[in-house]
């Protein structure tokens, strides 16, 4: 069994951020950002109670699909703000050196 390849979220960032640079109404990822960050904002907050549920009455699978749902929210919300996995990883860093 293969190591999966976390580079990807980094790879999934990138697509993201590309295809919010390039606009168009025919990308969920674009008409997402287009409605505005309260609505991506409900987005993470929904995506967030969806996989608490999940861990809790749902299957493996349930909880992989929403925790995966609430990341793909997150890093449309970040990038919404100017933000990215990169910053959260040097908060993160900073935390556990202080």
């Amino acid at each position: 069994m293969s190591k999966p390849d976390i580079d990807f979220i980094a790879e999934l960032e990138g697509i993201i951020k590309d295809r919010l640079a390039q606009g168009g109404d025919e990308s969920y990822t674009v008409r997402l950002a287009a409605a505005g960050t309260k609505r991506i904002a409900q987005k993470v907050g929904e995506e967030g109670v969806e996989l608490a549920l999940a861990a809790v009455a749902g299957s493996q699978q349930e909880l992989l699909d929403e925790a995966a749902d609430l990341i793909y929210h997150l890093i449309v919300l970040l990038a919404n703000k100017g933000l990215s996995f990169e910053d959260i990883a040097e908060r993160l860093k900073a935390r556990h050196t202080a």
